[in-house]
């Protein structure tokens, strides 16, 4: 993110405490594999309880800025709701299938078998058909985004994928029998929207009847400045500690898979946050719409293929790698996002 006056010393070097890390993670994962191996058994239906309560961790301070009355508002933006359906719905599962294939099939066809390059491509194709739905918050939050607008989007896209999430995975593998595993996706929705959601609407309310509006935004508020990216760091040890093993085992195909999958989240968030300046949406608008097409749904992804292909398929590791690589990827973006601010404030001001 920028560097602006009074930033903190944490702050200002966030790309070295995600590198430490990712480091600390890896080597967790390879020479204290007991500490994986227990925090991996804590899960339900594919979705891991410690993550989740990380995740929490980082959404509760969005969702604490939600004032219900502003989520009516929130429907009315069109324009952005129009980008971010679009693009994650008629050009990402596409442009993902392209690129992967491109990639998996062409550029390094002698370095992949062909059998292992479809059940790569079957992975890339299933996190380009789920858009984010829990890590949006965070990006959103470190991006000053909308909060109203963020919840909104998210409610849109996971109805949307309740119905064109299997037909878009079918007619782009060519398969037949895909199933969305309810419990997952419902779980998910619940542990990363519903519950804190909850939680945070709760303690507005407690908080704004006994002190006030003035002390919710203007002293609650900034006491949960450094919980989200506390809770990103330790989310980021605890991803890389669960492949640490699998990073140092199959270094070449990790790189292998990483590179059409960081092109391909490049690529839509341009074409969104691109599109939302040209539309001359505020930026905390743009900055969320852009971000979900960008990131996605890895929990359905990864339990989606292991449903179909298997634990130790190329699918279900193409899934794996979308998550390792997702966090860093988004974090250039939201620093991206960041600098260019004021870009659509000056818009935004000569139009006015």
């Amino acid at each position: 993110m920028a560097n602006p006056p009074g930033m903190s010393f944490f702050d200002r070097y966030l790309s070295l405490w995600v590198g430490l890390c990712i480091g600390a993670g890896i080597a967790i994962g390879r020479f204290l594999p007991v500490v994986p191996e227990t925090l991996g058994k804590l899960e339900y239906d594919n979705v891991s309880i410690p993550i989740a309560v990380l995740l929490w961790i980082m959404i509760f301070p969005m969702m604490l800025k939600i004032d219900f009355s502003s989520i009516v508002g929130a429907f009315k933006m069109l324009k952005g709701l129009t980008i971010t359906l679009t693009v994650n719905w008629l050009i990402k599962p596409f442009s993902m299938f392209a690129i992967s294939w491109l990639f998996f099939f062409v550029i390094f066809k002698s370095l992949i078998p062909e059998t292992l390059a479809r059940e790569y491509l079957a992975g890339a194709v299933l996190l380009g058909a789920a858009p984010c739905t829990a890590m949006v918050f965070v990006w959103s939050l470190l991006t000053r985004g909308n909060p109203a607008y963020t919840l909104v989007q998210v409610a849109v896209n996971d109805l949307i994928i309740l119905v064109a999430f299997i037909p878009l995975v079918s007619l782009l593998l060519g398969i037949s029998g895909v199933v969305i595993p309810w419990n997952t996706l419902l779980l998910s929705v619940v542990f990363f929207v519903l519950i804190p959601l909850v939680l945070a609407t709760i303690t507005r309310r407690m908080v704004v009847r006994t002190k006030g509006l003035a002390y919710y935004e203007q002293s609650f508020l900034p006491k949960f400045t450094g919980t989200t990216i506390t809770g990103l760091l330790l989310t980021l040890v605890m991803i890389f500690s669960f492949q640490g093993e699998v990073i140092l085992q199959h270094p070449l195909s990790i790189a292998l898979i990483a590179i059409p999958l960081m092109l391909q989240t490049l690529f839509i968030f341009a074409i969104a946050y691109n599109w939302a300046y040209r539309w001359k949406l505020p930026h905390n608008i743009a900055a969320p719409a852009a971000m979900i097409g960008a990131s996605n749904f890895f929990e359905l992804s990864v339990a989606v293929a292991i449903v179909l292909f298997g634990l130790d398929s190329g699918a279900t590791l193409a899934t794996v790698v979308g998550v390792l690589v997702e966090v860093p990827v988004m974090l250039a973006l939201v620093n991206y996002a960041n600098k260019t601010r004021e870009k659509f404030n000056n818009q935004a001001t000569a139009i006015t």
